[in-house]
């Protein structure tokens, strides 16, 4: 298979300032050492400042070897989008299809048990409350 070219933004947003530049560096870091992609070109935005917020993104252009890995660099790096430069056309096997299916719902329902216990959690909190 022929290396999949990829456009993607990784936004992040906190403070202080000074945060939000490290851990960005530490995104490249961990970027640049992951043997599953390669950075073909990187742009780093510098920090600004947003409603007492300090924002910045890094847009970059990667290449995978293979469809499950788009989906790993996904869920571990969380970027607000993609966009598939080339190929036009991806030929996926089915395994390949049904591994990163199975990978999004494992995600969806590790979340969804989270959110779960959360809204638990805070019905339990507002009840104790109530009594009081």
């Amino acid at each position: 298979m022929e290396t999949i070219r990829v456009k993607s933004i990784i936004e992040l947003v906190g403070k202080p300032k000074e945060h939000i530049e490290k851990t960005m560096k530490k995104v490249v870091e961990l970027l640049d050492s992951n043997n599953k992609l390669t950075i073909i070109e990187k742009k780093i935005a510098e920090a600004k400042e947003v409603k007492g917020l300090w924002s910045t993104f890094g847009e970059f252009e990667i290449g995978f070897s293979n469809f499950e890995d788009i989906g790993s660099f996904c869920f571990e790096f969380m970027p607000s989008s993609i966009e598939i430069i080339s190929p036009a056309k991806i030929e996926l096997d089915s395994k390949e299809v049904e591994d990163f299916t199975n990978d999004v719902l494992a995600k969806l329902h590790q979340y969804d048990m989270i959110v779960k216990q959360m809204i638990l959690k805070q019905r339990n909190e507002s009840k104790v409350e109530q009594k009081d």
